[in-house]
């Protein structure tokens, strides 16, 4: 997994909570306690899980709704880092078509040895879009978040119905705007 969705996991917590509950999950989870994340290097996500369940027993908030929150703040994160992806893209649902195609192609230029999920999309009409995440890893939550957080940067009101298929590494999201 990409170390800089380490680094934002880490930044998101000392955002939200403070910097002794970032040292505290690390210390629990017993993962980067040490040496901490850099983004470029790549790390197990095994170890997210770890670092997301440390931050559920430290705050007691249910693990599913903090990896949403995080991908919330992951989204906001890239619309700063990468603003270049978002020119000349005039809503949510034209955006998120566009992840596969184009998105997930420059990242691979960036990080050649990158294991990204897949989106593939079917758009239904102008306000609906049926997107299919399909991952190795268990972050059907973050895909929930990332979109909630699409949403919000281009000032939508989405309504997201997810149907999870093979637990959070194959699901369903039906994705309305308001019109």
């Amino acid at each position: 997994m990409l170390g800089v969705v380490f680094t934002e996991f880490m930044e998101m917590v000392e955002d939200k909570f403070s910097f002794d509950v970032a040292d505290e999950i690390m210390e629990l989870s017993g993962v980067g306690s040490e040496t901490g994340f850099t983004a470029v290097q790549d790390y197990d996500h095994n170890d997210m899980v770890k670092l997301v369940a440390a931050l559920h027993k430290v705050t007691g908030i249910d693990i599913d709704t903090l990896i949403v929150v995080f991908g919330e703040h992951l989204f906001g994160r890239f619309t700063v880092t990468h603003s270049h992806f978002f020119e000349n893209t005039g809503s949510s649902l034209d955006f998120l078509e566009k992840i596969e195609e184009y998105i997930h192609v420059e990242v691979k230029k960036l990080y050649p040895n990158a294991e990204l999920p897949t989106f593939l999309c079917d758009r239904v009409d102008e306000n609906k879009l049926v997107m299919n995440y399909s991952s190795k890893r268990p972050f059907g939550d973050l895909a929930h978040g990332l979109i909630q957080g699409c949403g919000a940067h281009f000032k939508e009101n989405l309504t997201i119905q997810r149907t999870d298929e093979n637990g959070p590494m194959k699901v369903q999201f039906v994705i309305s705007r308001e019109s």
